[in-house]
């Protein structure tokens, strides 16, 4: 956390909408700075650089002043064209002052690497379209956490020699430590072990609301992969942690490392404020850079115990002991021990904040507003233990029928009642079926309002024009977490493209064309703000390590760099790749985390990316035969748990039937093979729904229905 960022990111910054004109470059009204010269050299063409899965959205925005559509191209790594259409004129796109276009190439269902764009001209960078796309992502997004781990040796086995280091702050000289760390003056009287845990960002501080929120993603994360039965990928030995083999799926080993730390923050029985959790613990003072963390030699300081904090602790305590007890019971109860006394400490201390001014050596990460906390906290004990006490909690608080629970602009560590909602919306529990509805629909309601700002915008973005603040791009994250939700809650495939869209974003197609992803694209974040990944600075140090998200475009350039180089920037503009850029560029857990989350629900998939052998049921229904002709109706039933965003039906008729005209489907045959895809207004098969069409043909012997079905390349029963 950087020294100038005192108190709670800002959330509602102005707007500075510029009007584009024709131009490759992203910001195009701005004074002449780096952000201008690196826009400049970008292709008009704005794809996600990394790619797209075959079933999935796949889209692309082109900066143009042009009003009339323009045609594009989709060509394959050999310059052959596999797909054409026209571009949809949006204009002027206020968050990123360009005016543009939209190509939408969805339909085509290749796989293959070395893909181009096209369009009027110029065309994108390469990327791949494949069913595996998001797979190494997965493991990479999650490794970010290990990476960031305190109190342990990072191992070159694991993370390649480049970024393998001693552990950091275990006492060994010149360390400090975290084994015996004292108070700041007035706060205690004695020491604490706090070792372990994750640095929150680019320096090293801990943080228990931060690390609150995004170890309940990570266990989120699993908790939901399990309801689709998904959970093998992140089961164990699937990512590179030093648990593999244990027993315990890797991602939950993860979040212990992390869990273990917020428990170490709680305040020991007999002392005051006794089951409060201690807010932070980071060095006195600010450290230079670079500078790894095993060099840092500061004094280590707790500071003052906070309700927000303990509210963290209860609530990811409590998820804790609900996903925990199938693979480690006496650590499940561990958990719920310490989120019990987390929550009656917090109502017996319910307004105890810290304070907004605490910001040397650390992020204040000041909240004053904590019946958010309160509810989110209620919500998980309550899931987790069905008591009466906690149901109360939850129905009597006010977040409870608040229509702000999921605001504008998401959720964060600060605004976490939406937590809450997710958990109850998706978590078996006592709730009456009219309030589980209401629930439930609050957020999908969210859900809605993310899919239509992004229709709104040029580049997909859930986020309002002023929603470019520090961190946007966890912001990003979060929302696209929401919009996952929705579509597992009803089936509707438009908000897993939601979803993946958002994806998209993150990867390059956006205002300034860059992935805010490291290693992901062709032009990647390479220099964000770290104190050991700080190549930028030493060139013996490493560039951060794969899979770590920049903090985004922030329109308040609020460090020396951003504002000596994004003068005049539009708000989706407002981000430089530079290691100063602690307020466009530093990388944090809890935007990490959601991008994590979202990485593993885009790889879900079977083998060919569709819905699983035996996922759908086809019924073939001869109408009407007569002496050359016929017509019959074809039902398709999505058995799957997940919808069905896209579909095309295979078969081979075995007599000589040839089709002649179809409705409801687009129809083409080959021989004797027939090829049927959605009409477009029938493309979404919900879970346990059916979508029907017909077709007419010819024949001149007998006309055997076909026996034999493929939904999107898996078989049909």
């Amino acid at each position: 956390m950087p020294p100038t960022a005192s108190s709670s990111h800002p959330r509602r910054l102005a707007a500075a909408a510029l009007t584009g004109s024709l131009l490759i470059g992203g910001l195009l009204s701005a004074p002449a700075s780096a952000a201008a010269t690196s826009a400049a050299a970008t292709t008009a063409v704005r794809v996600n650089q990394f790619g797209y899965l075959p079933d999935g959205p796949k889209r692309a925005t082109v900066v143009t002043t042009a009003a009339q559509s323009l045609a594009w191209q989709l060509r394959n790594a050999s310059g052959t064209v596999v797909a054409s259409g026209a571009t949809a004129p949006r204009g002027a796109d206020a968050p990123s002052g360009q005016s543009v276009q939209v190509a939408d190439f969805s339909s085509y269902r290749g796989s293959g690497s070395g893909y181009v764009l096209a369009v009027d001209g110029s065309g994108s960078v390469p990327f791949d379209i494949r069913a595996n796309l998001y797979d190494t992502l997965r493991s990479d997004a999650m490794a970010f956490f290990y990476h960031q781990r305190s109190g342990i040796p990072i191992d070159a086995s694991l993370v390649g020699s480049a970024y393998a280091r001693p552990a950091g702050h275990l006492g060994v000289a010149p360390n400090k430590g975290d084994m015996s760390v004292p108070c700041q003056a007035t706060v205690c009287d004695y020491t604490q072990d706090v070792r372990g845990g994750w640095y929150d960002a680019g320096d090293h501080g801990k943080y228990v609301v931060n690390g609150g929120i995004s170890t309940w993603l990570m266990v989120n994360s699993f908790e939901r992969a399990k309801r689709a039965g998904g959970q093998a990928a992140l089961g164990d030995s699937t990512l590179r942690v030093p648990e593999r083999g244990n027993g315990m799926p890797d991602v939950l080993d993860e979040a212990r490392w992390e869990l273990d730390f917020l428990m170490r923050m709680q305040v020991p029985e007999g002392k005051p404020y006794a089951g409060l959790a201690f807010h932070k613990v980071h060095d006195a003072a600010w450290t230079g850079m670079p500078l790894r963390p095993d060099q840092d030699a500061q004094a280590r300081e707790l500071h003052r115990p906070s309700t927000a904090a303990t509210l963290n602790l209860a609530a990811a305590a409590a998820q804790c002991a609900r996903v925990f007890r199938p693979y480690d019971a006496a650590f499940a109860d561990r958990c719920l021990s310490a989120a019990r006394r987390a929550w009656r400490a917090a109502q017996s201390y319910p307004a105890l904040y810290a304070p907004d001014a605490d910001s040397t050596g650390g992020g204040a990460y000041g909240d004053t507003q904590v019946t958010d906390e309160f509810y989110w906290a209620a919500a998980e004990l309550y899931a987790t233990t069905g008591e009466s006490g906690y149901r109360d909690a939850v129905t009597s608080s006010t977040w409870h029928t608040s229509p702000t629970a999921f605001s504008a602009y998401g959720f964060g560590w600060a605004d976490t009642a939406a937590l809450g909602r997710l958990t109850l919306a998706t978590v078996p529990n006592g709730l009456p079926a009219t309030d589980l509805a209401r629930v439930r629909s609050s957020v999908t309601s969210a859900a809605d309002g993310y899919l239509s700002r992004m229709a709104a915008q040029g580049y997909a973005v859930p986020v309002p024009a002023d929603g470019y603040f520090w961190g946007s791009n966890g912001e990003v994250a979060g929302d696209a977490v929401v919009m996952a939700v929705a579509g597992e809650l009803t089936g509707d495939g438009r908000y897993r493209t939601g979803a993946l869209e958002t994806m998209d974003y993150l990867l390059g197609r956006n205002a300034l064309g860059q992935s805010y992803i490291s290693g992901y694209g062709t032009t990647s974040s390479q220099n964000q703000h770290h104190r050991f990944w700080a190549h930028q600075l030493d060139a013996s140090l490493p560039h951060p390590p794969a899979g770590s998200l920049a903090g985004g475009p922030d329109s308040g350039l609020q460090d020396p760099v951003a504002k000596e180089k994004l003068p005049g920037c539009a708000p989706a503009a407002c981000y430089v790749d530079d290691i100063g850029s602690y307020s466009t560029n530093e990388v944090a857990v809890n935007w990490n985390a959601p991008l994590a989350w979202l990485a593993a629900y885009a790889a879900e998939r079977t083998s060919t990316g569709e819905p699983p052998t035996g996922a759908c049921t086809v019924t073939y229904r001869s109408d009407n035969v007569w002496s050359t002709g016929f017509t019959a109706t074809v039902t398709v039933k999505n058995t799957s748990p997940t919808a069905v965003d896209g579909w095309q039906l295979n078969w081979t008729y075995p007599g000589d039937q040839r089709i002649t005209s179809a409705w409801n489907a687009t129809v083409t045959q080959n021989g004797a093979a027939v090829v049927a895809r959605d009409a477009g207004w029938n493309r979404t098969i919900a879970p346990g729904t059916t979508v029907s069409f017909g077709v007419q043909g010819t024949h001149t012997g007998t006309t055997p229905p076909p026996t034999a079905f493929t939904l999107n390349g898996s078989t049909c029963t």
